[in-house]
């Protein structure tokens, strides 16, 4: 039996209550002994109801608490760095929710944690250690498809509640930060690269201020990859990578189900009917308890993590970049990101490389270059954008 890291947890956000913390006790290294809320009474009814053993009703007294090695943080997103930062100065280990930062600015503040501090610290996204991931890249760097040249997808979901996170503005909501990240993420995995330029097209909820309505376009030296997301569009996900010699599909790339086979399809172009086509099927695991299991093996080893802190940093900068774009109706740089270099930045080579959360009363932030908050400190309107605005018009090269 492996030497188990104890985790606790710092929310009760419904993604730790229904996926994450039921994944992690199922994990072979890892063991929930504590979770936190700044309500005590939930924390209890939480603890209670998930057979956690320590309940918290502050974030603090989790993090004084000596037999907790490494936190999970499923908070709002502009209280992911907030957390991060004081949960490395307390000494825990952090696998924080995706988007780890809403700048890459933030993103470089954890970078200087990390290296004062002595912990690890990874965002959490869950595909970049997922079965089927894994194993679509191996499919695509076998040559089977040819030279991968493009990716497509599309991710979306409906979701008009003004008290959800997600359609708040200044918590860092909006589709390209709560799902346009992971065809981000994994265009990045699968062509091991980093977009050398990205144009992007926004249009935000006239209510909410937060985008509701993404498409990006990300050109890497191998190829491009091109999604929209969106927050108010039927529920659907899928993702594509073409090749000179065929073409890959993803059939539930993001929200893998844990009880069954993912299926993958590899279309070799011979007929429009199908006829080419190959299911494989991916035996079923929980993405996430493979997540967690992988980074506290790392920690028990002594060995690297399986996504490293750095990565985070690059994909706030393709955010970043999106919504440059967006504002500017051109062309942007997708590697600086925020005006700079990236901390160890890896020049690219080809074939290397859900669920409803509550307003509080949290500290809000403006997250993207065109939010209202954000266009006021610059001295602009601080008004919502009428109904159908879009940032981004014709883009320049």
């Amino acid at each position: 039996m492996p030497d188990r890291v104890s985790w606790g947890i710092l929310g009760t956000a419904k993604i730790a209550r229904t996926k994450v913390v039921p994944a992690m006790q199922r994990g072979d290294w890892t063991e929930v002994v504590a979770i936190a809320s700044r309500d005590p009474a939930k924390a209890e009814r939480v603890a209670r109801e998930l057979g956690v053993p320590r309940a918290y009703g502050a974030y603090e007294d989790l993090l004084a608490d000596p037999a907790v090695e490494a936190v999970y943080i499923p908070l709002p997103n502009h209280l992911h760095v907030p957390w991060s930062i004081k949960a490395a100065e307390a000494g825990k280990h952090v696998l924080c929710e995706k988007p780890l930062a809403l700048t890459v600015a933030e993103a470089r503040e954890l970078l200087a944690v990390r290296d004062r501090t002595k912990v690890r610290i990874q965002e959490a996204f869950m595909v970049r250690t997922a079965p089927q991931w894994l194993r679509a890249r191996e499919i695509a760097r076998s040559g089977r498809i040819g030279e991968l040249r493009v990716a497509t997808c599309s991710f979306s979901y409906f979701n008009r509640d003004p008290t959800n996170v997600r359609n708040v503005a200044g918590c860092g909501g909006g589709a390209l930060m709560d799902v346009g990240c992971y065809p981000i993420t994994t265009s990045r995995f699968m062509f091991g690269e980093e977009p050398r330029r990205v144009a992007g097209l926004v249009e935000r909820d006239p209510e909410f201020g937060t985008d509701r309505l993404t498409s990006a376009i990300l050109e890497f030296p191998s190829g491009r990859s091109v999604f929209t997301c969106s927050t108010q569009l039927v529920p659907y996900q899928r993702m594509h990578f073409m090749g000179t010699k065929g073409r890959l599909e993803i059939e539930i790339p993001f929200n893998a189900p844990p009880d069954r086979p993912c299926r993958l399809f590899v279309d070799d172009g011979s007929d429009v009917f199908g006829g080419g086509v190959e299911t494989i099927e991916v035996p079923a695991a929980d993405q996430y308890t493979v997540q967690a299991d992988r980074f506290s093996e790392a920690l028990r080893k002594g060995a690297e993590q399986p996504v490293p802190l750095e990565d985070a940093v690059r994909n706030t900068a393709a955010i970043e970049a999106v919504f440059r774009a967006a504002a500017s109706g051109r062309w942007e740089s997708g590697g600086g990101g925020g005006g700079g270099g990236l901390p160890g930045r890896v020049k690219g080579r080809r074939g290397h490389g859900g669920p409803s959360k509550r307003v509080s009363n949290h500290q809000r932030r403006p997250v993207g270059p065109s939010s209202p908050r954000r266009r006021a400190a610059r001295g602009g309107s601080p008004t919502r954008p009428r109904a159908g605005r879009s940032d981004g018009h014709l883009l320049h090269p």
